[in-house]
């Protein structure tokens, strides 16, 4: 059984993984076995990053580039492919949120929010999938969100932008999958990051959260581990097409 979900001798990378969940999830693969790729716009934090997860035990490797810039993202993935070796799983975590009413948002933020999180989503899967489906293999998670399912004030452009990754998710189970691609996405609910802080810290809205949420709490960045694991590893060899919600239930009620 233990073997179904061991990911030892495969490589991961995870976009957005300097901090928060990508992190997370990027430490999580790292204790299940696998090496990982950890990346960020920032090098400085990229290396922060790769500290921590090194003193966790992880094989951990390097690669500060800009998800939005095609160009980069390529030649990226072909050095990873070249200097650490194939890439055996792909988390796709870099995003990013603007608020505003929808009425007077401004046109420059709208298209930064679709260029992060959805251009880039195509851009590093295009990359990495070329590799993989000579491979006969592969596995590509996509960061959704509940947002991809539920809406909220204030956020319509976000929850654009994580619908179509929903959407996306589907297209490349559909078009990849018979190559040997398993592609899912996983759509975390509220949880406590640094992004999230001032949510966390507003009482009204996190007693409405807890009250919403059939778990009654926030969610914690160790409650997303199981879930990557699961969709990295073999256990998830039938599993395609598929958005598994960690939410606590938020949206299975009204």
């Amino acid at each position: 059984m233990e073997k179904l979900f061991d990911l030892s001798g495969r490589i991961a990378l995870v976009t957005g993984s300097s901090a928060g969940i990508g992190c997370a999830l990027a430490s999580g693969l790292g204790r299940a076995g696998a090496q990982v790729v950890l990346n960020g716009r920032r090098p400085e934090k990229v290396a922060d990053a790769a500290r921590k997860l090194r003193d966790e035990g992880a094989l951990v490797f390097e690669m500060a580039f800009d998800v939005t810039d095609r160009a980069a993202v390529m030649a990226a993935v072909e050095e990873i492919e070249v200097d650490v070796g194939p890439i055996d799983i792909l988390i796709n975590n870099a995003g990013m949120q603007r608020r505003g009413p929808l009425e007077d948002y401004p046109e420059e933020a709208w298209h930064q929010l679709m260029t992060t999180n959805v251009d880039s989503v195509f851009y590093v899967s295009q990359a990495v999938a070329r590799r993989m489906i000579p491979r006969g293999r592969g596995k590509i998670i996509n960061i959704c969100s509940v947002q991809s399912e539920l809406g909220r004030p204030s956020i319509a452009p976000y929850a654009a932008t994580k619908g179509a990754v929903k959407m996306l998710t589907k297209g490349m189970a559909i078009d990849w999958g018979k190559h040997g691609l398993q592609v899912n996405g996983i759509g975390p609910g509220y949880f406590k990051t640094e992004l999230n802080q001032a949510l966390v810290d507003d009482k009204a809205f996190s007693d409405w959260l807890i009250a919403r949420t059939p778990s009654r709490r926030w969610g914690e960045l160790e409650d997303l581990i199981g879930a990557a694991v699961f969709l990295a590893s073999d256990a998830a060899n039938f599993v395609n097409g598929q958005i598994l919600y960690v939410d606590g239930g938020v949206t299975a009620s009204l």
